[in-house]
Parts: structure tokens; C-alpha cells; sequence
């Protein structure tokens, strides 16, 4: 699709926010530097997002010989954004000003067979007024919703096209949520979400091309080529869950065999430790989280069967990202979401051990693996991020309008 002028004022505004919520105070001159912007088209968009209230003049620096540079900063308490975390066994939203500090958080457990679509958006409406409710934030202040769900998604349309765990097919997802907020709504998935969130605040930051591995029911890989996230030419991009590891291996809930997710995903681990103990007490039926958890707590005690489980998941996920070192050449990659978060250090080094036996030396040499540094829940965080660069869409709005309708939704202008 061909982007329009305003498609690149949208993507340049956005740019230019997310520096300044990176390094605020900054002057116009550091944000030309930052961005590769020239500094009058700089001067413009700086204009339009005081317009809106989204940042502020907050003083003067001296320069070297010259007149002292205005300097600008987010204006945090301007507007709110929600980001919303639809997993297999939760759903999880954060409510964040617009310097991106978490306000207030709400959790929903989801059990077995609470897979409906309209028994998720049950608990997507009550997690969102949740958080609105703890945070005492006026509603207007709100500025938009991204929603994270498993799958392959529509963001244009807001439909979860596919959603194997959940056997989802062509789900209207934000349509259903309309019927009960009336915030601003942004469709996307986890792979994308993580990606945003570690470009912004994490170990992707300042990186050109990064892989972030989601680790939890299900597994993907967010992908940020050429500094910017890529979504592929139907937002598909990063489906690494899916590709076949094993001939004729584990069944699959996408129907394949042998795929990345039914090794490494929370249920492939599950299945990693029944194959090896089946009566271990760490195996908790029906609970992947509990499952984990144990596990984790084992492997800090140095229980031999923990640590075989850990390092057999490890063989499988290192072989796994050895293909991905080799093809795309990153400068890092991410152990992301919470099965990374749970497993830790002794999930990470196990992994560099196996990919260093599979990937190549040359690129494996400019690769960095690392576990994912943000402290807060990095789908959230990267959900708020696609409400707030819908907020940025309404070109030449002024401050406090809202819109009333469904917002238009862009491939064009990506969230990096």
C-alpha cells in the first residue's frame, strides 16, 4: 500500500513523541539529530503535539555560542492510554499516562474452557473499567485501548482472523468490545506488542534489527528489521511459532506437526517434564502457570529433574533461534513474556549453550542474547503504544477533541 503525505506526517509525529518520552526535557535540535528529521519539520510537529497537550515547554538550555534552546517534555498527566494483555490463561491491562508509567493494573484469571469470545471480552470490559476505577481517571482522559490477542489479527478491520489455541476463525474482537467501551480501540498481538515495548524501553532500544522471542502458551517472534518493527504484507510476520522443528513430531493445535510452540511453549514444557517424570510432583495438570512455577522454584534448588527439563526445552528453543541468528542477522535477541520471565537465568544460559552449538559463527558473533528487561508486563506496555499512535493519527485536530466513532486504523505508520 502506497503511504500518503499524511501517512508520513502520522509516522513522523509518532517518531518525534516517542523521543521525547524517551529522553524528556529535549530540545528541537536533539530531536532533529535523533530522528533524521530537518529541524523546521521538527519545529512543526513539536508545535502540533503542544496543540494537543500532549507535551509541554518546560525551560531553556544554554548552547554552545549561541541563543539557549527551548526544551520540551511529556506532558505525563495529559491523557491516559490502556494496554490490554489477552492471553491462553489470562487477561491483563495496565492503565499508563503519556509518559508511559504504569497508573494502575487489573488482572483476570481465564480457565479452561472460558475460550468464547464473548467469556474473553467478559473479562477484557472488567479488567479495563478496573483499572480506570483505580487509577480516578475521568474517562475522557483516556485516550485509546490496545488490545493484544493471540493469533494472526486484522488490525484495520479489528477481527482475530486465527487463534489456533482457541480454535478463534474470523472473531470481530474490537466490535464485540465497542458494545461495551466506549474508548478509542486498537487490535494487534502479542509478537508485535513485545517487539514495540522493547524498542522503546527495553533491550531492543537503539538497536536496528532485533528479534524479541515471546515465550509463554503460545510462541512467537517480534521482529524489528532496519530500526522499525516489521509486520509483514499481512501483518503476519513472526509466526516462528508454527515452523516445523521437528518432522513428524508433536501435533499441533495449527494441525502441523513439529512445531516450535509444541516444544517450547508453556503446554510443550508441560509435555517435556510428563515425557520424563510422569508422576512428578512439579506437574501440575491443567495449570501451566503452576507447572512453570514449580519448576522455576525446583530449579533454584538444584532438583536434577527440573534442570534436565529446563535444559531439553533449552536444546529445542536454542536450535530454534539458531535459525533465526542465521536468517536475519540481529544485533540482539529477547527471551520475552512470562515463561522466559519465570525460568530466568537458568533458561538464558542454557540457551546461549545451545545456540552456539547450531548457529553460524560469523552471525552469532554480532548477536547479543538477553532476557527481557522491562520490569512491567511488556504486552501492556506495547498495547498502549498502539492506542497512543491511533491518538496521533487526527491529523490537525486540536486538543481535547475526541472522536466518536470507530478510529481509522493504519498499516502505514509503524509504531517505531
Amino acid at each position: 500500500m502506497k503511504r500518503t503525505s499524511r501517512d508520513i506526517r502520522t509516522a513522523n509525529r509518532y517518531e518525534v513523541l516517542r523521543q521525547i518520552i524517551a529522553e524528556s526535557p529535549t530540545s528541537r535540535q536533539e530531536l532533529a539529530a535523533a530522528t533524521g528529521l530537518s529541524l523546521a519539520t521538527v519545529a512543526t510537529l513539536v508545535g502540533e503535539l503542544l496543540d494537543l497537550r500532549m507535551i509541554t515547554e518546560v525551560g531553556f538550555e544554554d548552547s554552545a555560542g549561541g541563543r539557549p534552546r527551548g526544551l520540551v517534555a511529556v506532558n505525563a498527566p495529559g491523557g491516559a492510554l490502556i494496554g490490554v494483555d489477552i492471553a491462553e490463561t489470562y487477561v491483563h491491562a495496565e492503565l499508563f499516562d503519556l509518559a508511559l508509567n504504569v497508573l494502575a493494573r487489573a488482572d483476570e484469571d481465564m480457565r479452561p474452557g472460558e475460550s468464547r469470545p464473548e467469556r474473553v471480552v467478559g473479562h477484557v470490559v472488567a479488567a479495563v473499567g478496573s483499572v480506570v476505577a483505580r487509577a480516578g481517571v475521568e474517562a475522557a482522559r483516556v485516550l485509546g485501548v490496545g488490545v493484544s490477542v493471540p493469533g494472526q489479527v486484522d488490525r484495520d478491520t479489528g477481527v482475530a482472523e486465527y487463534a489456533p489455541n482457541w480454535d478463534w476463525h474470523d472473531v470481530p474482537l474490537l466490535a464485540l468490545l465497542a458494545e461495551h467501551i466506549a474508548h478509542p480501540l486498537y487490535l494487534d498481538n502479542p509478537l508485535r506488542a513485545c517487539a514495540v515495548a522493547e524498542l522503546w524501553f527495553g533491550a531492543a532500544r537503539g538497536r536496528g534489527d532485533a528479534v524479541v522471542v515471546n515465550l509463554g502458551t503460545g510462541v512467537g517472534a517480534g521482529l524489528a528489521l532496519g530500526g522499525g518493527l516489521h509486520r509483514g504484507v499481512s501483518n503476519s510476520a513472526g509466526e516462528w511459532g508454527h515452523t516445523t522443528l521437528v518432522l513428524d513430531g508433536r501435533l499441533c493445535h495449527c494441525g502441523n506437526h513439529g512445531c516450535v510452540e509444541t516444544y517450547v511453549g508453556a503446554p510443550g514444557i508441560m509435555q517435556n517434564l510428563r515425557e520424563l517424570d510422569p508422576r512428578s510432583p512439579l506437574l501440575h495438570p491443567g495449570d501451566q502457570t503452576a507447572t512453570v512455577d514449580a519448576l522455576a522454584r525446583a530449579v533454584a534448588q538444584d532438583d536434577p529433574v527440573a534442570l534436565k527439563v529446563v535444559r531439553d526445552t533449552a536444546r529445542y528453543l536454542g536450535a530454534a533461534i539458531s535459525d533465526l541468528i542465521n536468517l536475519l542477522n540481529p544485533e540482539v535477541v529477547v527471551l520475552s513474556s512470562w515463561v522466559a520471565s519465570r525460568l530466568g537465568e537458568p533458561l538464558l544460559g542454557e540457551v546461549r549453550r545451545a545456540v552456539a552449538r547450531h548457529a553460524l559463527g560469523r552471525p552469532l558473533a554480532a548477536t547479543e542474547i538477553v532476557l527481557s528487561p522491562i520490569p512491567t508486563d511488556p504486552v501492556s506496555l506495547g498495547a498502549a503504544t498502539f492506542a497512543l499512535e491511533g491518538a496521533l493519527q487526527s491529523v490537525g485536530q486540536r486538543a481535547g477533541t475526541r472522536r466518536t466513532t470507530a478510529p481509522a486504523r493504519s498499516r502505514t505508520a509503524p509504531p517505531s
